[in-house]
């Protein structure tokens, strides 16, 4: 993905034509086509006042998200501001089940797509496709079971992610600017609004406009891609749950409306997405607890100071690389912590949709194992990576289809009758 930077910056390069990208005139040709297609539509997948109309279940009181700052007055956490965030993502896929049981909702089956733009869409998913198989290659494998339509918007939003990644882990990201950042969020904006710049813009464009996808968990994205250019520590565990949030936890905000949660599910919605966004958060945790001393390398530390003072270490420790016995007790409260966000993930896995769970059910029992790997290690972070192998990864595989197999609890903690 190393031609993220020359698809924001240079559209008509070579390189992005021998990646067989379209010319652009074909994709205005597809915004037209989308525009008059959404004009057509009877409704819109609105929500308003979503903060007033959703109930909170959520297991701890909003009050205890609210703490005192230095000067005194109150102030909300990270966790309630994302919080907010998921009841909106929550809102928008019960008014779209509204919509249905009162069958007012046009379904993409019944719209007539253009030959052209239907063959358009056709590659651009494909290539969407080709991207998540050879980068993910286990969860590719996971999404095959999906039925076509979810596929393919999965593949979308996982490109879009990619890329978006890309920008500033990339091997042009010490050319990525605010106003680079700036010029891909406005490109965001417009393939939600139906003009999408490129093939690969083209297939989320298609899947924002069939799904109740909302904008705000890109957008947290991208503004998670501007944290890492302007800032390379975390002052406290709620400084780093926003960013990771931004950076993972908004995925899974993304991909719920298009798993789907099952019609058996007994779970309130919001808690389905409380559970993705969970996963997000627990892989966001091991990929920073894994990648210690890479990041180290490169003037990073993405741990919370205030706890490493606590355990009585500092930067210069970690630069220095060194395994002593309080950075092995350090990071066992990390590994642990990191470990209650898989078990909350856990709990939403088994509400979505039956074919939709294998996948996530691969990726959360694959990430999770890498926390093994890390005390497997003996805590050394720094020098040695932390990865599953192959023949672990072979035996999760059967393990992560069974689960996916159990259908949701109907006295499960996320049932319907703890909804507050």
């Amino acid at each position: 993905m190393s031609v993220a930077l020359i698809w924001l910056v240079s559209p008509t390069s070579d390189l992005s034509n021998r990646l067989g990208l379209f010319d652009t005139t074909k994709f205005e040709t597809l915004s037209k086509s989308r525009n008059l297609l959404k004009r057509n539509k009877i409704k819109k997948h609105k929500c308003k006042s979503w903060y007033m109309n959703v109930n909170v279940g959520r297991k701890q009181d909003i009050v205890s998200r609210v703490v005192a700052n230095p000067s005194g007055e109150l102030a909300v956490t990270s966790e309630q501001l994302v919080y907010e965030v998921v009841l909106k993502q929550a809102a928008l896929v019960k008014e779209q089940m509204r919509e249905k049981e009162e069958d007012v909702e046009v379904k993409g089956d019944d719209i007539v797509v253009p030959g052209t733009v239907g063959v358009l869409l056709s590659d651009a998913y494909d290539r969407c496709g080709e991207v998540c198989a050879e980068y993910a290659k286990t969860f590719y494998l996971g999404t095959l079971l999906m039925t076509p339509e979810r596929r393919k918007a999965i593949w979308a939003i996982y490109v879009w992610c990619r890329r978006t990644d890309e920008l500033v882990d990339g091997p042009n990201a010490s050319h990525i600017t605010p106003k680079a950042l700036d010029r891909w969020e406005s490109r965001l904006e417009d393939l939600f609004n139906g003009r999408p710049f490129d093939m690969l813009d083209a297939a989320l464009s298609d899947t924002v406009y069939k799904f109740p996808v909302d904008i705000q968990p890109f957008k947290d994205m991208i503004e998670g891609m501007r944290m890492d250019l302007r800032k390379s520590r975390y002052k406290t565990f709620d400084e780093l749950y926003l960013y990771c949030y931004y950076v993972a936890g908004t995925v899974g905000l993304m991909s719920v409306p298009i798993m789907g949660i099952a019609p058996e599910s007994q779970a309130t919605t919001e808690s389905v997405y409380n559970a993705a966004l969970a996963l997000g958060i627990a892989n966001q945790l091991t990929n920073i607890l894994r990648d210690v001393g890479e990041d180290a390398r490169r003037g990073r530390v993405y741990l919370p100071q205030d706890e490493l003072a606590q355990a009585g270490l500092s930067d210069e420790d970690i630069f220095a690389g060194k395994v002593t016995d309080k950075w092995r007790n350090f990071m066992k409260k990390q590994i642990k912590r990191a470990r209650a966000f898989f078990d909350e993930a856990q709990q939403g896995v088994t509400q979505l949709s039956s074919a939709s769970r294998w996948p996530v059910w691969a990726s959360l029992l694959l990430y999770r194992q890498i926390l093994d790997e890390i005390e497997a290690n003996d805590y050394n972070n720094f020098t040695r990576r932390a990865y599953v192998s192959k023949p672990k990864k072979l035996i999760s595989l059967p393990v992560a289809y069974a689960k996916s197999l159990v259908p949701p609890s109907r006295n499960g903690p996320l049932s319907k009758a703890m909804d507050l």
